[in-house]
């Protein structure tokens, strides 16, 4: 974590944040800081953002995609497997609960994310049904299908300081491509 994301809960007794997303009311544009790596997220045009980073959903499916691909890639080794490569598509829709005939909810809308796996090598039959079963309980799989429980709280009164405020410039005309 960053020394200015940590010193805002020294002395708090607080662990740290994971991550920490900053941004300004003028703008989708967000600075994000995780460890210690900094990233960026943005929306895209049509819907008022500048699109010079990745949106929300796209880093969903970022963290799915490539937990599958490690998941999947770390079982192979352990096994010693002909495993090459693997290439993770994710695609994120909603769809009418009505129309999702293995889904338990039945009304409203569903979130409903698609991933289709390559895996090339040579293979057997019955090792690409394996990772296929693999895939599937990669942890971040395993938590998006289970109950997840986000306890939301205003942050305490003067726990930013100017230090780390955020001084972001959204640019709708950015598109950072």
């Amino acid at each position: 974590m960053s020394t200015s994301a940590t010193a805002a809960v020294e002395g708090t007794g607080t662990k740290p944040a994971d991550v920490v997303v900053r941004g300004n009311a003028s703008g989708f544009l967000q600075e994000i800081v995780s460890g210690a790596h900094q990233l960026r997220a943005d929306e895209p045009v049509d819907v008022g953002g500048g699109d010079a980073a990745p949106g929300p959903y796209d880093y969903l499916l970022v963290g799915l995609g490539a937990c599958t691909s490690m998941t999947v890639g770390l079982y192979a080794r352990s096994k010693k497997w002909p495993l090459e490569n693997i290439i993770v598509s994710l695609r994120h829709s909603r769809i009418h609960a009505k129309d999702c005939a293995d889904c338990e909810t039945k009304d409203g809308m569903l979130d409903r994310i698609d991933v289709e796996i390559g895996l090339s090598g040579p293979l057997t039959a019955e090792q690409r049904a394996k990772l296929m079963e693999i895939a599937g309980k990669c942890p971040v799989h395993r938590t998006l299908k289970s109950e997840i429980n986000i306890r939301l709280r205003t942050a305490p009164t003067g726990s930013l300081s100017e230090s780390t405020e955020t001084k972001i410039q959204s640019n709708p005309g950015q598109t950072g491509k």
